[in-house]
């Protein structure tokens, strides 16, 4: 076992405590794996010096036991080819500073310093394979994926180099959909073509963030597309157009789930839209806050901004999937437009496809009087951003970017082509 102080893990007191006192700030959770965190269950030790990417500070308080060599050669050449294949992910094998692994390959060495080396870089992939090369994905409004479980992570690695499964370990962290496979026959096959290449990039690391099982049938809504799929079993079982969130209200990604259907749904005005002016149409109630701001609900009814149908997944974005008063806006090619929630073409068609149906056309029958019907199984709903899509017949569809995130996306993401989508968008 190894210690740092008297705890093991970055987010201790007493590992704050130690940083801030030398004047440093703390490294984050997912550096503090990248550099420091296989040294402790594999027992190395840096024999008086750190590893590139593992600062003096880094290492300070460490307790090790006894020396010993823990990576094989041949454990180090699989870890060299695992980097070499990142590049067909799309990813960048010289960011991964593997010079010092092939000449330690090539000269059959192995030392308990290249061993915490190796590591540090295996951890590094492993992260970038299983949760993106990208930390701040809210800056790209992705709320998708829980926090990465480190300890889970790190005991992975440990486990496949007692294995010697040490590939098939890294290679299993990628994600296993038929989206992400065709993205990257894609990639491979646009060479030349470094706008398409960069569209591509992006999206595969999209799939990076996204959860590994979606489920056997859930709801699939992609933005850019403006579409929503309900899929069963990997087959589209129905799909159906959608109004989406505006440039400046844009729909968050979410992994959510549906729990119910409400008929004749009332509607309680978001303060954001209030505070903008935004409440228009009629049967408006509005009463006052606990803190003094007004609130506005508006009855249900033929005008209400909801329609007849709001499919329930309560979530603290509030944001859910409902019918629209207004269906002429279905007939847009640009349909980036609501103020942030997801208006469905059909909607009563798809809620029946999800609960049934029973009672439903009755309930809808009464427009003044609301009801609410529980599915007797929650479905999981994604709310995802992809630019780029593999149809039916495996070609790629290139569906535009309405918030324009891919360059952004593509420039924190660095690497070959970073710069390139600029000119697919033109």
């Amino acid at each position: 076992m190894l210690f740092i102080g008297n705890q093991s893990t970055p987010s201790s007191p007493s590992w704050n405590r130690a940083f801030r006192r030398a004047g440093r700030r703390p490294p984050s959770a997912k550096r503090w794996l990248a550099t420091l965190p296989l040294l402790l269950v594999a027992g190395f030790t840096f024999n008086g010096t750190a590893p590139a990417g593992i600062t003096p500070e880094d290492s300070a308080g460490i307790v090790a036991p006894q020396e010993r060599a823990r990576w094989s050669v041949a454990q180090i050449r699989d870890l060299i080819a695992v980097i070499d294949e990142s590049a067909a992910e799309g990813l960048d094998p010289t960011a991964y500073n593997a010079d010092a692994l092939r000449a330690a390959a090539n000269a059959n060495q192995q030392s308990p310093a290249l061993d915490a080396l190796a590591t540090s870089i295996a951890l590094r992939v492993a992260l970038d394979y299983a949760d993106g090369r990208i930390d701040d994905k809210e800056r790209f409004d992705w709320h998708m994926t829980p926090p990465l479980d480190s300890n889970a992570l790190a005991t992975g690695l440990n486990d496949a180099l007692d294995r010697d499964r040490l590939g098939k370990w890294l290679r299993g962290l990628l994600p296993d959909h038929e989206q992400y496979r065709a993205l990257k026959a894609a990639y491979a096959q646009a060479v030349g073509d470094e706008a398409m290449r960069a569209q591509l990039r992006a999206n595969l690391e999209r799939w990076r963030w996204m959860p590994r099982d979606l489920g056997d049938r859930y709801i699939y809504v992609n933005v850019p597309s403006y579409r929503l799929s309900v899929m069963n079993d990997g087959t589209e079982e129905a799909s159906y157009n959608v109004v989406v969130g505006a440039p400046k209200t844009p729909t968050p990604q979410l992994a959510l789930h549906a729990q119910s259907i409400v008929a004749n749904p009332s509607w309680t005005v978001p303060q954001s839209i209030i505070k903008a002016g935004g409440v228009r149409g009629k049967g408006f109630r509005y009463t006052r806050n606990p803190d003094g701001s007004v609130r506005a609900v508006q009855a249900p009814g033929p005008t209400n901004a909801l329609g007849r149908i709001k499919i329930d997944m309560p979530n603290p974005h509030a944001i859910y999937l409902h019918d629209t008063p207004n269906h002429a806006v279905f007939d847009r090619e640009n349909r980036a437009l609501s103020h942030g929630c997801v208006r469905v073409q059909n909607i009563q068609e798809l809620a029946a496809l999800l609960q049934g149906g029973d009672g439903l056309d009755d309930a809808l029958a009464e427009p003044s009087k609301t009801r609410t019907f529980q599915l007797g199984r929650s479905i999981p709903v994604y709310l995802v951003y992809f630019t780029a899509q593999a149809e039916r017949d495996g070609s790629i569809r290139f569906v535009g970017d309405p918030y324009g995130r891919d360059a952004a996306l593509l420039r924190q993401l660095g690497g070959p082509g970073s710069g390139a989508v600029q000119m697919a968008a033109r």
